[in-house]
């Protein structure tokens, strides 16, 4: 019987499952350790919880390592001991040193959910949305101390609509990157793939994400805040505030509407939107969330909160 890929697995968000259910799922490969963040507390209760990734590898019935450190002496000897082929990592979280690196038989293998060298970093997914891209991707790459500039191996693309939001696109991409390690792998076992180097002339970065990333600039465009909120969602968030009082917004779309005021101002409401003006035309808001903590249309929102354009939100 033909030996199995032994493969050792890091991940941990959501991001991650679809490759990893996918591997574990084909008779040809055998993933012999998922490495994964350790619990961490969660929610009000502050209880400890699984990571997506643990939750799916214990289904699974694959042994789970949590080490604080990827890069420890006993890291080390355990990933070692499994004798693996390759490593895939998919928004693991921890870099890795070159002594980890070094271990599998074959490659270290990465997902990145961009078309490297575009937008190495923490954020991609957002980035892409921000910048009105038409287009993104997944990159598997092979692993290299610098961050995401690993030579390619493979490449797909997906396409960016105006109304994608970084959760519809995150969820397109995880799929789509599922697929592609596969393919990756079957191709560097059967020798139709070999690294290329990345054009580094051409690399851009993106930064983690922090809550303040988003607060709507209303001197911006509609175009480009439609684009923030698409971003934003679902996290941080895209925000704004109105008497000092924090507004949520989650859906909005820019209108033809002309807005001769000053940018934010609050020029119209009704039924199916809360129009403002922009620093170039006109944002409606479709879906937003007040004090009341729910998420509402225009006309519900409207029902507790009235308004009386013209009104500015905070600048």
């Amino acid at each position: 019987m033909e030996n199995k890929t032994r493969i050792i697995f890091m991940g941990t968000p959501d991001f991650s499952v679809p490759a990893l259910k996918k591997l574990a799922g084909l008779d040809r490969f055998e993933v012999c350790l998922v490495v994964t963040q350790p619990d961490r507390k969660k929610g009000r209760g502050r209880k400890l919880a699984f990571s997506p990734v643990k939750e799916a590898g214990c289904k699974l019935g694959i042994e789970i390592f949590q080490p604080e450190s990827i890069n420890t002496d006993e890291s080390a000897q355990k990933l070692k001991s499994l004798c693996p082929d390759f490593f895939v990592v998919a928004a693991f979280g921890q870099l890795l040193s070159q002594r980890i690196l070094d271990i599998p038989r074959i490659y270290p293998v990465n997902i990145h959910a961009s078309l490297l060298p575009e937008y190495r970093g923490a954020s991609p997914i957002q980035a892409a949305i921000a910048n009105r891209d038409t287009k993104t991707g997944v990159t598997t790459i092979v692993m290299s101390r610098a961050m995401d500039a690993g030579d390619i191996l493979l490449q797909a693309e997906t396409g960016i609509t105006e109304d994608d939001t970084a959760l519809d696109l995150h969820d397109r991409l995880a799929l789509l990157g599922a697929d592609l390690i596969v393919s990756t792998i079957d191709g560097i076992l059967d020798k139709t793939i070999s690294p290329k180097p990345q054009d580094h002339a051409r690399a851009t970065y993106v930064k983690m994400l922090k809550k303040s990333d988003g607060r709507i600039d209303w001197t911006l465009p509609a175009k480009t805040i439609q684009a923030h909120i698409n971003a934003m969602n679902p996290w941080p968030g895209a925000f704004t505030s109105l008497d000092s009082r924090l507004i949520k917004i989650y859906k909005a779309c820019s209108c033809d509407i002309h807005a001769d005021h000053d940018p934010g101002t609050i020029i119209r409401c009704n039924k199916s939107a809360i129009h403002v003006a922009t620093g170039k035309g006109c944002l409606a808001i479709l879906e937003l969330m007040g004090t009341s903590g729910k998420r509402l249309n225009a006309a519900q929102f409207l029902c507790g909160a009235k308004i009386t354009p013209p009104v500015r939100f905070d600048m």
